[in-house]
């Protein structure tokens, strides 16, 4: 055996040798002889400890006796004052290496660890101080103060120092009011840029006179703002930001950092705490509008709609300093706190595909503002993390802004995460987090300059923890001292941090009370001029008419939107088709996949009629060669989790290259992005509704691997895609495929539950269809964009219709109509075989049963029932579905014919707008599986039998 070298270990064999050595610290025998040798030599106890004064021990913390807790200190540190180690426990003691490796270790320590010492809470002094940043734990004593030493060669400046000197250094960069966490990430280069960053600046910024007015300027704004409120509107909730004014500022210098950047596009997105006072300080908001919305003097405008005003969005231009404008763009929110943030993202990823940038990052910022209770224990925050660097989703970096109330709602820190800081959660990225004292706003200018600079250098997300308190409760209804008496007797007595500032600006000498006063002064009679006019009789509510991306296109009701023919040249359409056979010389595809291809050039020959893939393919190939752009995500969405697209192909020999037909159609096609995303629901489909948002001329869509995950996203759904435009005047063209069927595979592999959808449907906010034929299927993707009335469809799509024999369409089904018969998506469709004058009985359905009745009715030969299809289920087909049933007769009985149990599917949405008198005219019967509190069965025995019985029912006299 080889005996181990009992020199400190290189950094290439580091991780190797520091996990030997803590298990010796777990248990000294399960090491080979020669490491037990070795560590029992550095004299170190085993075991691992826990508390604070007996704590597991590293592999170059080669200091041997614990520290005490005595401490001495060097301008303002700890140290401690315990016995050094002996020569004995350190043979080395007096080698100048060996202590120079200690002084390594020293300032290794302070990048790790310093954090934990540094003055971050404003309630709070720093009592915590880790064994490993005090000298007497390498055995150093007073004495080694003043020796020189090598100091590490990422740090700009002298190279020899002494101890006090680099102990001084290290404190004042990562102990101070900014404290850092960046040695988790694995990218040396990363790691030393912002050492080099933080250390030679001592994690300090020098302001000009001029920024320090600026500061104090916009935090007299921020104070100044509440203040007036609480005065004004004595008890109404405003969700103040009193105790984290700081962001105002911070925010304003963010912006300044981004317009030198380049920046043209910001997209915000945050919760309610603080909102009214970022929308009238930083977006520009006219506090009129504002003050108007809390007199709430215009009730008839928001009867049945509408939103608080601490929820609503804005958009406004900034202009920096240096004449550079930004378009800033802050998100609705609904009161879920966390899930805009993917939503933000979403937007901000359209902009940047519309502008073209060559990279992600240069033209839009991403910034979301959280609170600290939320960020640790919103589940959609880790979605929306893992985002940030993935193809699809990835926006070039998001700075990301905790304000860190350091309490949600009434829930201390200790009862809200397992980790030390909120923030925890971002250690899943390779990014810095940067936690500062939100009362120390040169050190909150520091931090933001680092955070932009850092975000625009290596464009990945970056993290600012800004800890500060909530002055009031929850709202300011509310009495905080009720859970926490002892923190808010210390808030009550704090002063703001205006003042604080300004105490220390007039220390510095340049700026006097009167100054203050003349800022604090105009502020507030510019705010009672907006009151008195916010109060005015002659005041006028600004309209909200679509403008900008969105002008040209409507919401409102359905029967005012006109329906434009779907149809296309067929000539065109076959060439778009037989395209997507043609691959490149080179590309060795699947070999099973090569009768993909032969398939759909014999659909273009027209030996085979059009199956499901190959209309579906047609309308996103249409679209983008008429110049729309495609955006497709989902977790299977490339290849489709029933295998049916195969829109990406992967070549067999090269891992990793892949190949797209459908990017290349014509030469200027609109692009189609077909995206697998992460195994996650909400953050995914909030991010594809923003875009949606801002991209309202594509066609956007986010499909489930199966309808019923879609429950996992259920609040994006409730919260942005059903009501959005109720409560914020908001557009969106989102689209949501959504496999559904009873198959028999089970209650989570069977309905896309659309009887939630149809619940949420009302004054025609939204689209619920299920088409039966690929060319039905063709017309409602072709209408979603062609159509200039924009809402989220909802689409049931079917499994095993997708290779069902029996659902296929001709090619003249997709061809363009005549004046009198445009080809349109038909909402209801009739029985072409058994008319008014044979049917004794009338069945109507939607989607796959639909061919189990067909089949059924052969097999009994039954030609006297009748079979409609109900396509869309909203906005509900009055027309239609009256033009269709009018023929057979007020006197027939309809028989709804549904998979789903009674308590699901349609049922209860059709009764509930009409009983049992069907549009008021027909009387109505249902043919349901019984009700179930499960969607389904998970025996296919059972499935089978079930579905025997809605089959026997159908066709029983």
């Amino acid at each position: 055996m080889v005996e181990p070298d009992h020199s400190f270990p290189d950094s290439a064999n580091l991780a190797y040798v520091e996990a030997m050595y803590n298990d010796y610290l777990d248990d000294p025998t399960s090491v080979d002889a020669s490491w037990h040798q070795l560590f029992s030599q550095w004299g170190m106890n085993t075991g691992r400890r826990v508390g604070t004064s007996l704590k597991p021990r590293g592999l170059f913390d080669v200091g041997g006796a614990p520290a005490t807790n005595g401490h001495a200190t060097t301008n303002g540190h700890a140290h401690t004052n315990g016995k050094a180690p002996t020569p004995s426990q350190h043979p080395a003691a007096g080698d100048a290496s060996s202590l120079q490796h200690r002084v390594d270790m020293l300032v290794r320590n302070y990048r790790v660890r310093g954090h934990i010492a540094a003055h971050l809470n404003p309630l709070a002094a720093s009592t915590e101080v880790p064994d490993e940043l005090q000298p007497g734990y390498y055995g150093f004593t007073e004495a080694d103060y003043d020796r020189p030493f090598s100091f590490t060669s990422t740090v700009p400046g002298d190279k020899v120092r002494t101890l006090r000197d680099i102990i001084d250094q290290m404190t004042h960069t990562y102990c101070g009011s900014v404290a850092a966490q960046f040695m988790h990430i694995d990218d040396l280069e990363v790691r030393q840029w912002l050492q080099r960053r933080m250390e030679s600046t001592e994690n300090t910024v020098k302001l000009t006179r001029k920024e320090q007015i600026r500061i104090l300027t916009r935090l007299t704004d921020a104070v100044i703002f509440e203040e007036f409120i609480q005065r004004k509107f004595i008890g109404a909730k405003s969700f103040s930001l009193e105790g984290g004014e700081s962001l105002i500022p911070l925010l304003d210098l963010a912006f300044e950092k981004a317009g030198e950047q380049g920046t043209k596009e910001i997209v915000i997105g945050m919760a309610h705490r603080g909102r009214l006072n970022v929308l009238a300080n930083i977006l520009g908001k006219s506090p009129q509008r504002i003050f108007r919305e809390f007199e709430d003097a215009d009730p008839m405008l928001h009867i049945g709609g509408g939103d608080v005003k601490y929820h609503m969005g804005y958009s406004g231009d900034w202009r920096t300093r240096g004449g550079k404008n930004i378009h800033l763009s802050l998100c609705f929110n609904p009161s879920h706190l966390e899930y805009v943030g993917p939503v933000a993202l979403g937007r901000l990823r359209a902009k940047q595909d519309r502008a073209q940038a060559p990279t992600r990052g240069e033209v839009g910022l991403g910034l979301l503002i959280h609170g600290d209770a939320a960020f640790a224990g919103e589940g959609v925050v880790q979605e929306t993390l893992n985002l940030s660097q993935l193809e699809g989703y990835h926006t070039g970096g998001t700075v990301h802004v905790i304000v860190n109330n350091q309490i949600g709602f009434t829930t201390a820190p200790r009862d809200s995460r397992s980790m030390r800081y909120c923030t925890d959660i971002g250690k899943m990225l390779q990014v810095p987090i940067f936690h500062v004292n939100g009362e120390d706003p040169e050190a909150v200018a520091q931090v933001v300059q680092l955070a932009m600079e850092f975000r625009f250098e290596f464009k990945r997300d970056v993290i600012i923890d800004m800890y500060c308190y909530r002055r009031r409760g929850h709202n300011e209804g509310d009495e905080p001292s009720y859970t926490q008496p002892k923190m808010y007797k210390q808030i009550d007595q704090r002063q703001t941090v205006r003042l604080a500032y300004l105490e220390r600006l007039k220390q510095l000498g340049g700026v006097s009370d009167d100054d203050a006063k003349r800022i604090a002064t105009r502020r507030t009679e510019l705010l009672e001029k907006e009151l008195t006019a916010a109060r005015s009789d002659d005041f006028k509510q600004p309209t909200a008419k679509p403008k900008g991306l969105w002008q040209g296109y409507t919401g409102g009701l359905e029967k005012d939107a006109h329906d434009p023919d779907l149809g296309v040249d067929l000539v065109s359409l076959k060439e778009m088709l037989h395209k997507q056979t043609q691959l490149p010389e080179d590309f060795n595809l699947h070999p099973k996949l090569k009768r993909l291809l032969r398939l759909k050039n014999e659909i273009v020959d027209g030996k085979r009629p059009l199956d499901w893939a190959a209309a579906e393919s047609l309308a996103f190939a249409s679209l983008c060669v008429q110049g729309h752009r495609v955006r497709i995500s989902g977790q299977d969405s490339q290849r489709g989790t029933f295998s049916h697209r195969h829109a990406v192909l992967h070549d067999v020999k090269d891992d990793g290259t892949t190949y797209t037909p459908l990017q290349h159609l014509s030469e200027d096609q609109a692009p189609i992005d077909i995206i697998n995303s992460p195994l996650s629901e909400a953050g995914v489909l909030g991010f594809d509704y923003g875009y949606s948002l801002d991209y309202p001329c594509g066609l956007t869509i986010w499909e489930a691997q199966f309808g019923d995950f879609v429950n996992c996203a259920q609040v994006i759904i409730d919260q942005f895609i059903s009501s959005a435009e109720d409560k914020w005047k908001r557009l969106s063209g989102i689209v949501m495929l959504l496999p559904h069927g009873m198959e028999g595979q089970g209650p989570e592999h069977s309905s896309a539950r659309l009887e939630r959808f149809l619940n949420q449907c009302a004054e025609d906010n939204i689209q619920v269809a299920e088409p039966s034929t690929p060319a039905q299927m063709f017309r409602l993707l072709r209408r979603q964009v062609v159509r200039k009335w924009r809402k989220p469809l909802i689409v049931m799509t079917p499994k095993s219709l997708l290779r069902n024999p029996r659902c296929v369409s001709a090619w003249e089904d997709l061809a363009p109509g005549t004046d009198d018969k445009p080809n349109v998506y038909q909402r209801v469709i009739g029985d072409p075989d058994v008319g008014p004058d044979k049917a004794k009985k009338l069945l109507l359905c939607s989607g796959k049963i639909y061919y189990d009745l067909i089949a059924r009715r052969e097999k009994l030969e039954r030609d006297d029932v009748a079979i409609l299809r109900l396509e869309q289920y909203y906005p509900f087909p009055v027309t239609e579905l009256t033009a269709a049933l009018e023929p057979y007769g007020d006197d027939m009985v309809v028989h709804w014919v549904q998979e789903e149990p009674r308590n699901m599917g349609a049922w209860q949405f059709l009764k509930g707008g009409y009983g049992h008198e069907l549009l008021h005219r027909w009387h109505m019967e249902r043919i349901t599986r019984p009700p179930s509190a499960s969607p389904a069965t998970g025996s296919k025995a059972a499935h089978a039998v079930e579905q025997e019985e809605i089959l026997q029912e159908a066709f029983k006299l």
